[in-house]
């Protein structure tokens, strides 16, 4: 029997209400770009107390260029959108399905996993990383348990896992080895988004400056940053390069909120923009000294390859992932060598220091991975499931 396959946008449709994406909202649209136009695929979302909804592949087409156009001009969200295209929709149906989720989204709702899958169906789930179980003191208060269900619940109910990296496929290997199944698992690194048209309207710093791009949230280690920015400010003064921080505002983040809001030296030296469109973000990171990423832990971490794509360098952590998705090409270093990353940014804050100059000879030649090969293995194992 050949099943349809049942898409589950449920986040990509709500997250509408938010004026910039995340990175996996960015995978979420890709896999609904990716299965527009193909008359086997039923695209649904659950809505609360309505259930699960069908939604018109047509409106859905129409409802992802408003959310594309909304993400290049970092424009207001809009639940509006999210009510117009419900009101189009209409119930779910039954029967078997290949149900594929491309998120996290209602993995702790076993009932909506088996009816998303239907009575004979299989099902397939996107694990983007398994963080906040391996490092529960980084996640929102329940974080680590609610992620723990979902990881039971898909190593119980799903046929098979996609991941974006051998890094997340062996954490998901190291929870698993208690449990007593072993769902088949495919690990398909992401695509490389193609840079937005730049926005000429942005106004870029005038001097050298490094941005780094992500939630703000302690995984993401900006407290490194901050207190190296306030050490190069009490050392150099205004021959300091400048700090962008790009991205909302998270959680379990006084400490550095109140160095962003209260420091003079941070607030003389470091710009934080909590939502910016694609257009500005372009031009900003086209003109970059480097991206900087001083992580603890990541299951992908897109802004690496988004950045080597426009020929920025980039400084990371020393993360098995970063080495796995870019090899020797960024300047890796411990996310607690303070002293480390001063010099590094220092260096890179030169245009013609040996330092940046090594990185952008290793970077000639690199091509950025695309969507077609990760698609491609997505499409051969989803065929295996459901021919």
């Amino acid at each position: 029997m050949i099943l349809p396959l049942r898409l589950d946008l449920s986040r990509l449709v709500w997250r509408a209400r938010h004026a910039t994406p995340s990175g996996i909202d960015r995978v979420e649209l890709a896999y609904a770009r990716h299965f527009l136009g193909r008359a086997d695929t039923q695209f649904v979302i659950r809505a609360g107390a309505m259930g699960g909804r069908l939604l018109d592949p047509q409106r859905l087409e129409g409802f992802l260029e408003w959310l594309e156009a909304s993400w290049q001009a970092g424009g207001e969200g809009a639940l509006s959108r999210t009510a117009a295209l419900l009101a189009t929709s209409r119930a779910m149906p039954g029967g078997a399905a290949l149900g594929l989720i491309p998120s996290h989204q209602n993995w702790h709702r076993p009932a909506w996993l088996e009816q998303l899958k239907g009575k004979g169906g299989k099902l397939v789930l996107f694990l983007h990383d398994t963080i906040p179980v391996d490092y529960p003191e980084y996640a929102r208060a329940g974080g680590a348990a609610r992620h723990a269900q979902r990881l039971d619940n898909a190593l119980g109910q799903a046929d098979a896992l996609v991941v974006n990296s051998a890094a997340t496929a062996q954490a998901l290997a190291r929870y698993a080895a208690p449990k007593a199944v072993r769902p088949k698992v495919l690990v398909a690194p992401l695509g490389t988004l193609q840079p937005a048209a730049p926005d000429p309207a942005f106004a870029l710093p005038q001097r050298p400056y490094f941005v780094c791009l992500g939630t703000i949230e302690p995984r993401k280690n900006h407290l490194l940053l901050l207190h190296t920015w306030r050490a190069m400010a009490e050392r150099h003064g205004e021959a300091v390069p400048r700090l962008v921080i790009v991205g909302r505002r998270g959680w379990e983040n006084e400490q550095i909120l109140d160095l962003l809001d209260r420091n003079p030296a941070v607030l003389a030296h470091v710009t934080e923009y909590n939502a910016l469109g694609d257009g500005a973000l372009a031009s900003l990171l086209g003109g970059a000294a480097a991206l900087l990423m001083p992580s603890f832990a990541e299951g992908f971490g897109m802004p690496v390859n988004e950045a080597l794509a426009q020929g920025v360098p980039v400084i990371a952590s020393d993360l098995p992932v970063f080495r796995e998705t870019a090899g020797d090409i960024p300047l890796t270093l411990d996310p607690l060598d303070g002293p480390g990353w001063e010099r590094a940014v220092l260096a890179h804050a030169q245009p013609n220091s040996p330092e940046r100059q090594a990185q952008l000879a290793r970077l000639k030649g690199w091509q950025a991975p695309g969507w077609p090969a990760h698609f491609a293995a997505v499409d051969a194992m989803l065929g295996e499931l459901c021919g």
